[in-house]
């Protein structure tokens, strides 16, 4: 089993052992076991708070491993809008909401969700069902900046 304890920014030169692709959610998990799909025993054992973002690395605590994470593809809705006013109108509906949104200049993204995918549309949104790495803010509270 490898127990992974300290975080480090992405790095795409750095040669990992191996990469463990998470769903969003996932990456939120600072303590948890997952098994990699050749058998490795993972561990997290990360501060409290710590939320993983895609191409970040992880050293075990013999400092023998590195470990890429990668944000897993995933079912997301994404919303599209015909003007940047209707996407920020949308971006708001969602924040008071406290949902976890992926927010871009271009489109919003979201987890499945039929009520607000029901508001989504009757504000005059296109939401597109797909299935694609998510990668939500982390909120301007949050313990991590933003890479």
């Amino acid at each position: 089993m490898l127990t992974f304890t300290q975080r480090h920014p992405p790095n795409p030169d750095v040669v990992v052992t191996f990469t463990l692709a998470l769903t969003a959610e996932e990456r939120t998990r600072s303590r948890h076991r997952w098994e990699t799909e050749d058998g490795k025993v993972v561990f997290l054992r990360l501060p409290r708070g710590t939320v993983l973002r895609d191409g970040d690395i992880l050293q075990d605590e013999t400092n023998d491993s590195l470990m890429r994470v990668a944000a897993k593809a995933e079912p997301v809705l994404t919303v599209l809008a015909a003007t940047p006013l209707l996407l920020m109108r949308a971006a708001y509906h969602l924040g008071n909401r406290h949902v976890p949104v992926e927010i871009t200049s271009s489109y919003l993204r979201l987890s499945p969700d039929s009520v607000l995918q029901t508001m989504l549309v009757q504000l005059g949104l296109e939401i597109k069902a797909e299935i694609l790495p998510f990668q939500p803010e982390l909120g301007a509270y949050g313990h991590n900046h933003a890479h």
